[in-house]
């Protein structure tokens, strides 16, 4: 009679856990990239971590007449979603009236985060979550959040976040793409 097999003890290291309603695996890119398939990926508290400590947000929008715009903000990441404000009559601000599509990017090359999502007003009565903004602005940047009629504060859940890192790309290439049916 065959002796029964003892499993393997797992050589893979434990994963944070990724939020909830959401898969993770490669991005979407050509495959002479070199991706390949693994077990292993950037764990999301990487992404959340950069997202937390960037002071700039790169946010590109679309023009109604379809030509891209690029511009820097300063932000919060808060709660699994990306906060910032401008102007109402700012080109970004209608741009995103226009097309609430949005992508956003950090400073570095070397170490990728980008979220893609759609840009939400935040209602401006709503006192409690303005104060978490203000307070976060002031730890953050050391002045208040400009909240007035004539602003606009935008909330970016993600639907999809890609990250890696130059020194181990392709191997840590990652993307997160989030479950929207239910927002």
């Amino acid at each position: 009679m065959p002796k029964p097999k003892t499993p393997k003890k797992s050589t893979r290291k434990k994963q944070a856990a990724d939020p909830p309603g959401c898969s993770v695996g490669l991005p979407h890119i050509p495959s002479d990239y070199g991706l390949k398939p693994r077990d292993q990926y950037l764990p999301f508290t990487h992404a959340e971590n950069r997202l937390t400590k960037s002071r700039n947000y790169w946010i590109c929008t679309t023009r109604p007449d379809g030509r891209p715009h690029s511009i820097p903000v300063w932000g919060f990441w808060i709660d699994g979603a990306l906060y910032f404000g401008t102007g109402r009559s700012s080109r970004k601000a209608r741009n995103l009236a226009h097309n609430p599509a949005i992508s956003i990017h950090l400073d570095s090359g070397d170490d990728v985060v980008i979220l893609e999502g759609t840009a939400v007003e935040v209602d401006l009565t709503n006192k409690s979550q303005l104060k978490k903004l203000d307070a976060a602005s002031r730890a953050k940047y050391k002045m208040p959040m400009a909240i007035a009629p004539e602003n606009v504060i935008y909330s970016v859940r993600p639907r999809v976040v890609l990250a890696w890192t130059e020194k181990d790309f392709p191997n840590n290439a990652t993307r997160w793409q989030f479950d929207t049916t239910g927002a």
